[in-house]
C-alpha cells in the first residue's frame, strides 16, 4: 500500500510532477485577530514560499476575510499547502484558482521613475503604451500607476530600470474565479427548505337553524255541525 496520503484525491501522475508552477490560491476564514499569524506561520514552518499576499473583509455580516496568496512549487508541494491549511480552524473554504476553472486576477503597482530630457520623455511614451496613469509628478521625477496582470507590470518594471527606477510598491494579486458562485455562497450555511404548509381551510359548520314555529295555531276543527 501507499503511503501517500493524498492517494485517491489527486492522481498519483500528478503529485509525481517534479516541474515548479506557479498557483494563486483563495481562503476565505474568520475575520478574527491571529489568523492571517496563523496562515503565515504555516508557510514560514514549512519552508513554503508566499509571493504575493492580500487580504480583506468581504462579508461584515457574516465576519468572513478573503486571503488571495500566490506561491510556487511542485504539483505535490501546492496539495500539501491545501491539505494544511485545511486543518487550520478558522478556514471555511479554499479555492485553488490556478487549477479549479477559469479566474481573473489583477495587481495594482506604483512605480518611481527619477529622469529629466529625453529619458523622462522616453518613460512617458512607454508608460502611455502600458496605460499607466501618472499620478504624481516633480521637475525631475514622476510616479507611474500601473494596473494589470504580474506580468504586466514586471514587463513595465524591466523597461523603467535602465531609465531611472527608483522605488515600487505592489499591492499583490487580487484574484477571483469567473462564472456563477462565490466562495462566500460555498462558506455559509443553506437554509433549510421549510415545508409547505397546507392552507386549512376552517369549514364553518352551519349551525341548523331552528324550525320556526308556525304563529298562526290551527283552529281546532268541531266535528260537530251546526244545527
Amino acid at each position: 500500500m501507499s503511503s501517500n496520503i493524498y492517494e485517491g484525491s489527486v492522481p498519483v501522475s500528478v503529485l509525481k510532477d517534479t516541474d515548479v508552477y506557479r498557483h494563486t490560491i483563495a481562503v476565505l476564514v474568520d475575520n478574527e485577530a491571529g489568523v492571517l499569524a496563523r496562515v503565515v506561520g504555516l508557510f514560514s514552518g514549512r519552508g513554503y514560499n508566499i509571493e504575493s499576499l492580500t487580504v480583506s473583509v468581504v462579508d461584515e455580516d457574516a465576519q468572513l476575510s478573503r486571503i488571495n496568496l500566490v506561491t510556487s512549487g511542485t504539483r505535490q508541494i501546492v496539495e500539501q499547502i491545501k491539505a494544511q491549511l485545511g486543518r487550520l480552524v478558522p478556514v471555511h473554504t479554499i479555492k485553488d484558482l490556478t487549477d479549479e476553472g477559469p479566474s481573473v486576477g489583477r495587481e495594482l503597482a506604483l512605480v518611481k521613475v527619477d529622469g529629466t530630457g529625453e529619458v523622462r520623455v522616453e518613460a512617458l511614451r512607454i508608460g502611455d503604451i502600458f496605460r499607466c496613469n501618472v499620478v504624481d509628478s516633480a521637475p525631475d521625477s514622476f510616479v507611474f500607476e500601473v494596473v494589470g496582470t504580474s506580468e504586466k507590470i514586471d514587463a513595465f518594471i524591466g523597461l523603467m530600470k535602465p531609465l531611472g527606477l527608483v522605488e515600487v510598491s505592489r499591492t499583490g494579486v487580487a484574484a477571483i474565479a469567473r462564472g456563477a458562485g462565490g466562495m462566500v455562497d460555498d462558506a455559509l450555511p443553506k437554509p433549510k427548505a421549510t415545508p409547505k404548509r397546507k392552507k386549512a381551510t376552517k369549514k364553518v359548520a352551519k349551525k341548523a337553524s331552528p324550525k320556526r314555529k308556525s304563529a298562526a295555531k290551527k283552529a281546532p276543527t268541531s266535528s260537530k255541525k251546526k244545527r
